[in-house]
């Protein structure tokens, strides 16, 4: 195994994720759509997080057949993911056309993007460009969610979405604890943890909560 330290802290990712995605379907739940879109969510972060562990792991090369295979699949995860975010985004902070209209876009994201991991390019930056708007669109329906009721379990989601940015910067600035044994993609992993353990938090608080914390139901 290489970068032994990545591929066993992205394993840990794909788990955690994993156990999120089963605790969100299992309890009933007041609001099912909203809670669909946070298990897909939660399960592309477990898919890219087993798929990139794989290719640190044992793929190192990139002209190996089984990175060929494995790190698109892991971008095109990450591409889901950011489907997701938009598509929680949209439901809790728009109602009707605009809402539409947002999940209509980020489907053509997910289909361009996809069409330029395919044949064009599976470098990381690619991913990137589409998931870090979803991100900072997530947080600031968060962070709006919050204030119309400021409740502790949404304030975790705030947080942790934050700090899924400090994540992202740790890993673009390459600042890890050894560049062998625990390189910044290493410590990447062990902060995004964390971040997902407070943004499925949130996640299970808004899919249970009655009222709903839709906007257009706080409109009503």
């Amino acid at each position: 195994m290489t970068e032994p330290a990545v591929t066993l802290t992205d394993y840990a990712l794909a788990i955690e994720s994993a156990v999120f995605v089963f605790a969100l379907v299992r309890p009933e739940v007041r609001d099912r759509t909203v809670r669909f879109w946070f298990v897909v969510f939660f399960a592309s972060i477990a898919l890219a997080s087993a798929f990139g562990g794989t290719v640190h792991g044992f793929f190192p090369d990139a002209s190996s057949p089984g990175r060929a295979i494995f790190w698109p699949e892991t971008l095109l995860s990450i591409l889901v993911t950011s489907l997701a975010a938009w598509n929680i985004s949209a439901i809790l902070e728009l109602d009707g056309p605009g809402a539409t209209l947002v999940r209509r876009l980020a489907i053509a994201q997910l289909v361009v993007f996809s069409l330029i991991v395919l044949f064009v390019s599976s470098k990381f930056y690619v991913a990137v460009a589409a998931y870090l708007p979803s991100t900072l669109i997530l947080l600031f329906a968060l962070t709006a969610t919050y204030r119309r009721r400021p409740e502790p379990a949404i304030g975790w989601g705030v947080a942790g979405l934050a700090l899924t940015l400090v994540a992202a910067a740790v890993q673009q600035l390459r600042i890890g604890f050894h560049p062998v044994y625990f390189n910044h993609n290493a410590l990447y992993h062990v902060i995004q943890g964390g971040a997902l353990g407070m943004i499925f938090v949130a996640a299970r608080t808004i899919s249970r909560a009655w009222p709903p914390f839709r906007r257009s139901h706080a409109k009503t």
